[in-house]
């Protein structure tokens, strides 16, 4: 697909510059909000900042552009969905004492 803008006005491209502006960011808002149906309030994820480690915590919940979420150390973060990783919990399947097992000599 061919656009020959050539013959177009300083006016008309000015509009036609505003209507792809406003096209692209429908387009990231809808890509963003799928991302953000990937996940849930209240479920544990991760992100890595710059500069920081992993940072794990629990979804609170679902803003404009960026879901808040609650670190472990009590930090409120504002991040980008697709930063996100859901977390698996990992459950324990032994009960009772760990015993170590020494090799025999």
């Amino acid at each position: 697909m061919t656009i020959d803008i050539d013959h177009l006005s300083e006016e008309e491209l000015c509009d036609l510059n505003h209507r792809i502006v406003e096209r692209l960011k429908f387009l990231e808002t809808m890509h963003t909000h799928k991302e953000m149906m990937e996940f849930r309030p209240g479920e544990r994820v991760c992100f890595d900042p710059p500069g920081r480690g992993t940072q794990f915590g629990t979804l609170f919940k679902f803003n404009k552009q960026t879901v808040t979420v609650v670190t472990e150390s009590g930090q409120k973060w504002n991040v980008s969905p697709h930063l996100l990783k859901k977390v698996k919990e990992v459950k324990s399947q032994s009960q009772g004492n760990v015993v170590g097992i020494h090799e025999k000599k």
